[in-house]
């Protein structure tokens, strides 16, 4: 039983999967980061040309 669990705490072959997958989180969550940083930005932008959309009047030509 001792020689079969120290041969599995010395196998690597699944070390490069945990990698990517620690890789690909920190990916995913730095754009989460820049999507939170940017999303309030957006929306006060959005806000303002609606606002100056909404004051434009409109006349029926003549």
């Amino acid at each position: 039983m001792r020689a079969i669990l120290s041969q599995f705490l010395q196998d690597q072959s699944g070390a490069v999967t945990v990698d990517w997958v620690v890789l690909t989180s920190a990916v995913v969550g730095l754009a989460f980061g820049i999507i939170y940083i940017f999303a309030d930005g957006n929306q006060t932008l959005a806000d303002a040309m609606s606002d100056q959309v909404g004051a434009i009047n409109v006349s029926a030509g003549n």
